[in-house]
């Protein structure tokens, strides 16, 4: 089939002007998604309505391909969206790229009739869309060239065994940490080579949500820790053994999921699970033992036809299709979408919310599931019957003495995921009583300077919900505020205005607007900050209280330079090279007992040599 426009636009001479691929997107689904629970494929249709004709005619190819290449049934899901259709389908996990290539003919040769002069380039090995019956043949000889009847037949060992089991392009393992095995996928073992009595699946937390997945995945991994387990996390920041960064990076994909659970001394995992990862490729585990949704917020829409609250909160509970039949759910019940949708999951729930008396954990500890929330200033987790003291919510680091309201929550998901995994409550309260008192604990999160009278926040707040949050923590103080603000390329322009109109409403004396390194994504250099300011200056902030600093590093140091005797500078910094060199400034800067109003001496970006 044709290639992606991206890939065709400026080297090919064949396409009619007037052409429009059928498609916007084609992938591999490697593990249970947001479809269904089984590898397969998935396409996204081109801004067009997949009518009734259409589908009825994507249907017919894929039933006729799935019969000519042999494929058994298996589940099809059509997904009809703002901006089109997602179709997928279930497909044989050796065969994915030949899947994606079916759903590709399938999907274009319905859509419409095209006229011989007005065909998308045609790339030797590609289905045919002007010969049927040459198409199928092209199928059948792509799946039989990636057909591997021996990994299937060792998959399927494996499940017998009642073992998780991860394959990618270069090597399949079985088993999970301490207690996997990895082969290259060019020298598979046969059943009997295959050291069965010593593989086991090791205690897994996967943790997803809008706001506060990186906190949650640190608190776990601590606490997991303390249980006297050698703990692996991956996170948006890297991969992490023992408390150790082994990678750096954003690994909060299959990529970092499957990198972990294949260490050999690892024995157990917390993996971020994001948003994008679950739409392109799936869940990576198969048995955890607990999977966090911290919150539901709005992100990120208008990708993969997730355009609603609805859509968002569908796809976070994808995670659930990551865990061991016993595994359970731990839920926010302060949020309105997870409250709704959580009593239709068929695993065992968890809930947590700030008040300890809502109804919602009420009930559940009635029924004997396990809760934690706030009673009487303290933090309280239900195990059945049991009642553990975690500690006065005020006492603890990561709460900044209650007014991180956000964090108390994170506090309470995790420690319900920690219980989940069998980390002891005692542990889970001594690892609260400390968390967040080290500048180390939490790196880019909530991370706080105090400079005489003036303090500054560094954050990863990244949406409406997770800035607002930051704000109501920072700026409950006189002083003038001071922000620096910017925003990834790939939200809709709606979304970087409600931003703007977040910041806006806490009336902010300077706002540096900057772009994030790395994370333009189609945007021209500029073009969000523009955006941020013209809503800006809609929502009244004065024009003069506005500058443009595109570098992250350099922004912060403007507004540091700004700054008076008794402010308070809220920085959300996003790319890591730019939190690196800014935590490395303020170190620097308190080091030197510096003061707002006197010169940034030396290095103002704050790079070290």
């Amino acid at each position: 089939m044709p290639p992606q426009p991206a890939d065709n636009a400026a080297s090919s001479d064949k396409v009619s002007p007037d052409y429009v691929f059928a498609f916007e997107d084609s992938r591999r689904l490697t593990g249970a998604n947001l479809y269904f629970d089984e590898p397969g494929a998935a396409l996204e249709t081109h801004g067009v309505a997949a009518d009734a004709r259409a589908l009825s005619g994507w249907r017919q190819n894929l039933a006729d391909a799935r019969d000519a290449l042999h494929w058994s049934e298996g589940r099809i899901v059509v997904r009809e969206h703002a901006s089109g259709a997602s179709l997928a389908f279930v497909a044989p996990i050796d065969q994915l790229y030949a899947a994606t290539e079916v759903n590709e003919w399938a999907w274009t040769d319905a859509a419409g009739a095209i006229e011989q002069s007005a065909l998308p380039p045609h790339a030797p090995g590609h289905a045919a869309l002007w010969d049927r019956g040459d198409a199928l043949r092209t199928l059948r000889a792509l799946a039989e060239a990636e057909a591997r009847p021996d990994l299937i037949a060792l998959l399927e060992q494996a499940r017998i065994h009642g073992l998780p089991a991860y394959s990618d392009d270069d090597a399949v393992s079985i088993g999970e940490g301490a207690g996997s095995q990895t082969w290259p996928l060019d020298a598979l073992p046969g059943s009997t080579q295959v050291p069965w009595p010593r593989l086991h699946a090791i205690p897994t937390a996967v943790v997803t949500g809008s706001n506060g997945k990186t906190t949650s995945v640190r608190l776990l991994a601590a606490m997991a820790r303390a249980q006297g387990w050698i703990t692996a996390y991956s996170s948006t920041d890297g991969l992490f053994v023992d408390g150790e960064r082994v990678d750096s990076g954003d690994y909060s994909g299959p990529v970092g999921a499957r990198t972990l659970l294949r260490q050999p001394t690892v024995q157990a995992a917390i993996l971020e699970t994001a948003r994008g990862g679950m739409l392109r490729r799936g869940v990576t585990p198969q048995q955890a033992r607990a999977a966090l949704v911290t919150n539901i917020s709005p992100d990120h829409f208008g990708e993969y036809g997730i355009h609603s609250l609805e859509d968002l909160a569908q796809v976070k509970l994808t995670v659930a299709r990551a865990l061991a039949d016993d595994g359970v759910l731990v839920l926010n019940a302060d949020d309105a979408l997870l409250l709704k949708r959580g009593a239709s999951t068929p695993h065992p729930l968890a809930w947590f919310a700030l008040d300890d008396a809502h109804p919602q954990l009420r009930a559940h500890r009635e029924r004997g599931g396990a809760t934690c929330g706030v009673g009487e200033g303290r933090l309280w987790l239900s195990l059945g019957e049991a009642r553990h003291d975690l500690g006065e919510v005020e006492a603890l680091p990561l709460t900044l003495g209650g007014r991180a309201r956000y964090n108390i929550a994170n506090l309470a998901g995790a420690a319900l995921a920690a219980a989940a995994l069998g980390v002891d409550p005692e542990r889970i309260a001594a690892v609260l009583a400390r968390f967040g008192s080290q500048p180390g604990d939490n790196p880019g999160r909530l991370q706080r300077w105090s400079f005489g009278a003036s303090e500054v926040y560094l954050d990863y707040a990244h949406n409406p919900d997770g800035l607002r949050g930051l704000l109501e923590v920072a700026t409950r103080r006189d002083g003038r505020l001071g922000i620096v603000l910017g925003q990834a390329g790939n939200r809709e322009d709606k979304d970087i205005r409600a931003l703007a109109a977040v910041v806006a409403s806490f009336r902010p004396d300077r706002v540096v607007l900057k772009d994030i390194e790395s994370f333009l994504r189609g945007r021209a250099p500029g073009e969000v900050a523009q955006i941020l300011r013209a809503e800006l200056l809609r929502q009244g902030v004065p024009e003069s209280a506005i500058r443009l600093c595109l570098d992250e590093a350099r922004a912060a140091a403007e507004l540091l330079q700004w700054a008076a005797e008794g402010d308070v500078l809220v920085l959300p910094i996003h790319n890591s090279d730019a939190r690196d060199a800014v935590v490395a400034l303020l170190d620097r800067l308190q080091l030197g007992q510096w003061r707002p109003g006197l010169p940034l001496a030396g290095d103002t970006t704050g790079e070290t040599e």
